[in-house]
């Protein structure tokens, strides 16, 4: 029998063999997601289900080709405005999956697709799992991204499933799981190609409730999970572990560990109880909503073209000139995410050497850790091919350019394309500095040249700046944010000025940070400040990893388009002049190579000091280091004057609006995430505040800190940004 309504998110199958399957397909979603008023059409189901007596298990599987279920719906939880009703929806939630957890019919789980967070508390609530082998199947409980916690029993049931190290890791990370993964794991009992998935999940419905061995523990897991010495050590040292990447930011991740502790130390049912607790608490936290906010301006620009109403070409081959870091990162996001062909120009043998090697060594890697096949490496390296003249290079429909910074370079590269391809080949430069405008100055199409501006490692980091100028085309514009979007990247457009958006405002920031350093504050307190604050890593940290040399040219640029208020701070000429370049040439604010070895008495006492910095650089910024300002004086002086120029460049309209200035901050730079970006956190820590602290620094420092006008008028008539 088949259910009637057309509108219900469940119908029910039964076989002549008596398993009855239970086909998840959610009206008007691409994917499955589990909503509220999901609950009563479940009932309706499982009570036809109980009515039925020759159905003897049962098949839950989706009804979508592209997964099974990938969460639940994250708008429910913005809709509620208490802890109680949130808390309601986590205990309806628990109180559903019990009831599935204890039928008496075996209750098996076909999973093609991602079965993530609520869609996984499903999976596990049913006596047994069978994944598919393809790529597309992943497991996971990524609540702790958005701020939360697994809330409908996950924190109880994947420990028993995977054990405590497992699960921690898990939930404390939002780690994905693969289908080979999960079933060396234990999350799932079995494996098989999806053409058999369905015929699998039935012949083990039939069998009954799958009997599992207890798995082989290696010593140091027996002497950790199995007893409560050993466990109190595990949770003690997550806790520790928590604290030292959070800096106590971030909530969710210790209540993640207070869960699953109740329920190993008190029990299921008041592991539950704290879990639907803790869950509602923490969806009312700031942090989460701020995380949830990212969420939903991610989802959003996922469904924009580059400009409204102008649909994109489709980039079925493209181009890269340059083969050096930048270059090879792009063919590689270009090949391996896109799926697109790539052909790579360098005027060396020896940079397509180096373009080719960098897809091979992410690649092999996978390959070693049996994440792919060998045959499935080199199906993917097919797809890049190169040379040293543009042979191959005139069915291009994008090409994508990462050569020197250099003007003259650049315009010439657009000239060979226009002369190497066709008349509607897009253009687009993988510059940091220079203005797309004066690229595109001798082009012949100017319509067809943009900036792409990626970040490296281009493999991981997930921005790009997409630099329209005034003669850019909107088909271009579309285009390239398609094609990015494709490369696996979040593009957000802006507009065509020095150091477009995210230099722009970490150039600021940046030279704050040398500011405190040339009065004398030790770097490390400097770099401590700011990650406590939230961000990855340090500002001194961060100079070194990018480059002092590239530093100071930024600064430059950026003085001469804006005037004092980016004047480069005293540090970097002399740091300079001493060839300070950072990490590149082992020599920057910290010690690298071998002066930044443990010495011998260190590696005896196991005395580790993390990452050392460099004395001698106080005598090249000639200053006595000495701690002046507390780390919370130190972070909001970095951090106003980056709020300060965010303001400026929505106000100069380089960033089209506050959310996607606040993905390119958290995407580009690793600003604090549970802030919801510099936009958000302006909001929170009051734009008339913002303006008082911003004046007290002015009257102290001179008028680098003297308010962004959009501020000051916002304060005055009392507007927010959201």
């Amino acid at each position: 029998m088949t259910d009637k309504n057309t509108q219900s998110a469940f119908s029910l199958e039964v076989l002549d063999n008596g398993v009855g399957i239970i086909r998840i397909d959610v009206p008007n979603e691409s994917m499955n997601v589990l909503k509220a008023e999901f609950a009563d059409q479940i009932e309706a189901v499982f009570s036809d289900v109980k009515a039925n007596g020759s159905i003897q298990g049962l098949v839950v599987t989706s009804g979508k080709d592209n997964s099974f279920v990938a969460g639940a719906d994250v708008k429910v939880l913005d809709a509620c405005e208490t802890e109680l009703d949130v808390k309601q929806i986590a205990q309806t939630g628990q109180i559903l999956f019990d009831k599935i957890e204890g039928m008496k019919m075996p209750v098996i789980a076909a999973i093609h697709g991602p079965a993530l967070g609520g869609g996984l508390e499903l999976a596990m609530a049913c006596h047994g799992r069978v994944v598919s082998d393809s790529d597309k199947t992943v497991l996971g409980l990524p609540e702790v991204q958005l701020g939360l916690l697994p809330g409908s029993g996950g924190t109880q049931r994947l420990p028993k499933l995977v054990g405590l190290q497992k699960a921690l890791d898990m939930m404390l990370t939002g780690k994905q799981l693969r289908a080979k993964q999960a079933l060396k794991a234990g999350l799932v009992d079995d494996m098989v190609p999806q053409s058999i998935l369905l015929e699998t999940a039935v012949n083990m419905a039939l069998k009954g409730k799958p009997k599992r061995k207890a798995k082989k523990q290696p010593l140091m897991t027996k002497l950790l999970e199995n007893n409560p010495f050993g466990r109190k050590v595990l949770f003690d040292q997550a806790g520790k572990q928590v604290m030292r990447q959070t800096k106590g930011n971030y909530p969710a991740p210790l209540r993640i560990i207070e869960c699953i502790r109740t329920g190993v130390e008190m029990g299921y049912r008041k592991g539950l109880e704290i879990e639907a607790q803790r869950f509602s608490e923490l969806c009312m936290t700031s942090e989460s909503k701020a995380l949830r906010s990212i969420f939903f301006a991610t989802t959003e620009m996922k469904k924009e073209t580059g400009v409204e109403g102008v649909e994109p070409d489709e980039v079925l081959k493209a181009g890269v000139l340059g083969g050096g870091l930048m270059g090879g990162g792009i063919a590689f996001v270009t090949t391996n995410k896109a799926k697109v062909p790539a052909r790579i120009k360098d005027i060396a043998h020896e940079g397509i050497r180096n373009a080719f090697k960098y897809s091979y060594d992410i690649l092999n890697k996978k390959v070693k850790r049996r994440f792919m096949t060998n045959a499935q490496m080199q199906k993917q390296l097919s797809l890049l091919s190169a040379g040293t003249d543009y042979v191959g290079f005139k069915d291009c429909d994008i090409i994508v350019e990462a050569v020197f910074e250099d003007l003259d370079l650049k315009q010439k590269m657009v000239a060979d394309i226009e002369a190497n391809c066709s008349e509607n080949t897009v253009f687009a430069s993988n510059t940091s500095s220079l203005p797309i405008r004066n690229i595109a100055a001798k082009a012949e199409r100017p319509e067809n040249v943009i900036g792409l501006h990626y970040f490296s490692p281009v493999d991981k980091m997930p921005l790009v700046e997409v630099i329209a100028t005034e003669q850019t085309s909107d088909k271009t514009i579309s285009t390239t944010v398609e094609f990015a979007r494709r490369q696996g990247k979040t593009p957000i457009v802006v507009k065509d000025e020095a150091g477009f958006f995210v230099n722009r405002i970490l150039g600021l920031y940046m030279n704050e940070a040398a500011n405190i350093a040339m009065e004398g504050e030790p770097v490390e307190n400097i770099d401590k400040a700011l990650t406590k604050f939230g961000f990855p890593v340090g500002p001194m940290t961060l100079l070194d990893e990018v480059g002092i040399d590239v530093g100071s040219k930024v600064s430059a640029i950026l003085f001469d388009a804006f005037g004092e208020r980016f004047s480069a701070p005293a540090a970097m000429e002399k740091l300079t002049n001493d060839d300070r370049k950072g990490k590149k040439n082992q020599k920057g604010f910290y010690l690298y190579g071998k002066a930044a070895q443990p010495s011998l008495m260190d590696k005896i006492t196991f005395n580790k000091k993390g990452k050392q910095v460099d004395e001698s650089v106080y005598r090249v910024l000639g200053v006595t280091p000495a701690s002046k300002y507390s780390t919370d004086e130190i972070a909001q002086r970095c951090v106003v004057q980056l709020l300060n120029e965010a303001a400026r460049c929505l106000d100069d309209g380089i960033v089209r609006n506050p959310r996607d200035g606040d993905i390119g901050m958290i995407f580009g730079t690793g600003y604090p995430p549970f802030q919801g970006g510099p936009f958000r956190y302006m909001d929170s820590f009051g734009i008339a505040n913002l303006v008082s602290v911003l004046k007290e620094y002015q009257a102290k420092f001179g008028d680098r800190f003297e308010p962004a006008p959009l501020l000051v008028k916002m304060a005055e008539d009392g507007k927010t940004f959201y």
